[in-house]
């Protein structure tokens, strides 16, 4: 599991290079990048952070997300995950902020 970033989605806030616990997303020509993608902890904090949905959590085969792409979008205390499948198809999950580490 890794993110994926579209450079041509992303405004070069940089607010994921500073919320990247792993250090590994940097701004290259004003855009985000991740040169080392293998390195990812697939925390999706990133994605979480970005206001313009312009990384995405790759789901991988091998995660069952034959890949597919997960995105985020907030408004207020709700979080808008979207899984978009290969096939283009999409479904959104979602989930009050306040709620979200309740076991």
């Amino acid at each position: 599991m890794s993110i994926e970033i579209d450079r041509e989605k992303c405004v070069g806030c940089g607010s994921c290079v500073g919320i990247c616990p792993g250090g590994l997303i940097r701004l290259d020509d004003e855009k985000a990048c991740i040169p080392q993608p293998e390195r990812c902890w697939g925390c999706a904090s990133c994605v979480k952070e970005c206001s313009e949905e312009a990384i995405a959590l790759f789901l991988g085969e091998d995660m069952g997300g034959l890949g597919g792409r997960m995105t985020a979008r907030q408004e207020d205390t709700l979080l808008f995950w979207t899984l978009t499948r290969p096939d283009g198809t999409a479904q959104t999950l979602t989930v009050d902020r306040r709620d979200s580490n309740k076991y």
